[in-house]
C-alpha cells in the first residue's frame, strides 16, 4: 500500500501561494475586523456608559461589576452551541443572525431603569453574542493554514484597539453632546446610536461572506486548489478527535482554557474599567476622558501586529506569548504605583495594554495549531467560553474590592499574578506541538 507524499513547494509555487493568501486576507480580514469593532464596541460600551449610568441610578461599584460581568454568563452558556450550529448552517447566516440579535439588544439598554433590568439586558446580550469570536477563529481555520494564522487573527483581534481608538472618543462625544436630547440622557444616546452599525453590517454579511473556499465566486479553480492544497497539507498533522464532544474529554484543552482564562482576567480589566482609571487620575470630562484612554489602544494596535508578525515569520508560539503576558503583569502593577499622575498612569496602562491585548490573538495560534476533526468547532468554542467566565470573574472583583477598600490599587496586583500563572502555564505546552 502507497501513500503520496507532495513534493516541496519551489520558489515559484510558494509566491503564488503568498499571492493567494494575500488575496483572501484582503477580502475576508478587514470586513471580520469591522464586524469586530462594532462587536466589541457594543461589548464594552457599558464601561462608557457608568460615567453617568451609575450616578443617575444609583448603581455601587459591585453592582456594575456584577452587571458587565453577566454579558459572560449568557455567552459561555449558549457559546459552544452556538458555534455547533454556525458550521451546520454556514457562517454567513449565522455571524449575521448573532449580529443583528445583539444589535437589537445592545440598543434596548437605553430603557435600563434598575439593578434587574440591567442585569437582565447584559445576560442576554452575551445570549446573543455568543459564537461570534469563536465563530470567526474556526471560519479562519477554513481559510488559512496554521502557518499564517497568527498574522491573520493578530488583524482580526486589532479591532479590540481600534473599538478603543475610536469607540471611546466616539461614546465620550455621544455622551457630551446628545446629552438631554428629547429627554434622553447621554448614555442612552450612545446605545441607541452604537447599535445601528450591528444591524447594518448583519445585513450586508449574508451577502459578502461565503461559508467556504469552494463557494467563493472571488477565486478561479487554480486559487481554491492553492488554498484548499495548503489547508489539507496542514491538517495532515492535527488530531482529529473524533466526534464534536470529545473536545471536552482532552486535557490539552482544558490547560488551553486555564492559560486564556488568565489572560481574558487581564483583557476585561482594562476595557470595562479603562475609563474609570483615567478619571480617577483627576479629568472629569466624558470626551477628554475617551480621548486619552485612546491612547493605551494605539500602543496596544502596534504591539499585537508586531507580535503576530514575528510569530509566524519565527514559526515560535510559545514565548511570543509569554512575553505579552509579563509585559501585561508589570503594566499593572505600575498602574497601581502611578495611580495619582495621569501622564504615567496612561504609560502604565499603555504598558499593561499592550501586553493583555497582544496575548489574546496569539494564543489562538496554540489550540488550533493540534485541534482538528470534529471537535475543532467544540474545542475552540470550550475554550472561549470557559476563558471567557473570566470577563465575569475580572469586573465583578474589581467592583467588590473597590466598593470594600475605596482603592483600585489591589485588584491591580492580583490581576498581574493571574497573567504571570498564566505565563507560567503556556511554557507546560510542547514546543512541538504548538511551534507550526
Amino acid at each position: 500500500m502507497s501513500t503520496s507524499v507532495s513534493p516541496p513547494p519551489t520558489a515559484v509555487d510558494q509566491q503564488r501561494e503568498n499571492v493567494v493568501f494575500r488575496k483572501v486576507v484582503l477580502r475576508i480580514v478587514p470586513f471580520l475586523m469591522l464586524c469586530y469593532v462594532v462587536s466589541y464596541l457594543d461589548r464594552v460600551n457599558v464601561g462608557f456608559a457608568k460615567l453617568q449610568m451609575s450616578s443617575d441610578l444609583g448603581f455601587s461599584e459591585a453592582a456594575f461589576g456584577l452587571g458587565a460581568g453577566l454579558f459572560f454568563i449568557g455567552y459561555f452558556i449558549f457559546e459552544v452551541p452556538s458555534n455547533v450550529l454556525l458550521q451546520k448552517v454556514g457562517a454567513k447566516i449565522w455571524i449575521a443572525r448573532i449580529m443583528i440579535t445583539w444589535g437589537l439588544v445592545s440598543g434596548a439598554f437605553m430603557f435600563v431603569n434598575s439593578e434587574a433590568t440591567f442585569y437582565v439586558l447584559r445576560f442576554l446580550l452575551g445570549v446573543a453574542e455568543a459564537g461570534f469570536y469563536p465563530g470567526v477563529i474556526l471560519y479562519c481555520t477554513y481559510w488559512f493554514p496554521s502557518q499564517r494564522r497568527a498574522k491573520v487573527i493578530a488583524m482580526f483581534m486589532s479591532a479590540i484597539p481600534v473599538a478603543g481608538i475610536f469607540g471611546n472618543p466616539l461614546s465620550g462625544w455621544i455622551m457630551n453632546t446628545f446629552d438631554g436630547l428629547s429627554g434622553l440622557e447621554g448614555w442612552q444616546w450612545m446605545f441607541v446610536i452604537e447599535a445601528v452599525p450591528a444591524l447594518i453590517i448583519g445585513v450586508v454579511t449574508l451577502f459578502y461572506l461565503d461559508n467556504s473556499v469552494r463557494s467563493a465566486t472571488w477565486l478561479d479553480e487554480s486559487e481554491k486548489q492553492v488554498i484548499e492544497r495548503a489547508i489539507r497539507e496542514d491538517s495532515a498533522h492535527k488530531e482529529n478527535h473524533g466526534p464534536v464532544w470529545a473536545a471536552f474529554k482532552d486535557p490539552k484543552v482544558w490547560l488551553m482554557c486555564g492559560i486564556y482564562f488568565c489572560f481574558v482576567m487581564g483583557q476585561y480589566a482594562l476595557t470595562f474599567w479603562m475609563p474609570t482609571f483615567v478619571k480617577s487620575t483627576g479629568i472629569d470630562n466624558a470626551l477628554t476622558i475617551g480621548v486619552l484612554s485612546a491612547i493605551p489602544y494605539v500602543v496596544a494596535l502596534v504591539a499585537m501586529n508586531a507580535f503576530g508578525w514575528s510569530a509566524d515569520k519565527r514559526r515560535e508560539r510559545r514565548w511570543h506569548l509569554v512575553i505579552p503576558a509579563l509585559l501585561g503583569t508589570v503594566g499593572f502593577c505600575l498602574t497601581a504605583l502611578w495611580s495619582g499622575s495621569t501622564i504615567l498612569s496612561l504609560v502604565a496602562l499603555s504598558v499593561a495594554a499592550a501586553g493583555v491585548l497582544t496575548c489574546a490573538p496569539l494564543f489562538w495560534s496554540l489550540p488550533t495549531s493540534f485541534l482538528g476533526g470534529a471537535a475543532a468547532a467544540a474545542g475552540i468554542a470550550v475554550i472561549n467560553s470557559v476563558g471567557n467566565l473570566a470577563g465575569f470573574v475580572s469586573p465583578y472583583m474589581i467592583g467588590s474590592i473597590k466598593d470594600a477598600t475605596g482603592s483600585i490599587h489591589l485588584p491591580m496586583y492580583v490581576l498581574a499574578v493571574v497573567l504571570a500563572i498564566g505565563a507560567a502555564a503556556v511554557l507546560t505546552t510542547r514546543k512541538s506541538l504548538v511551534n507550526r
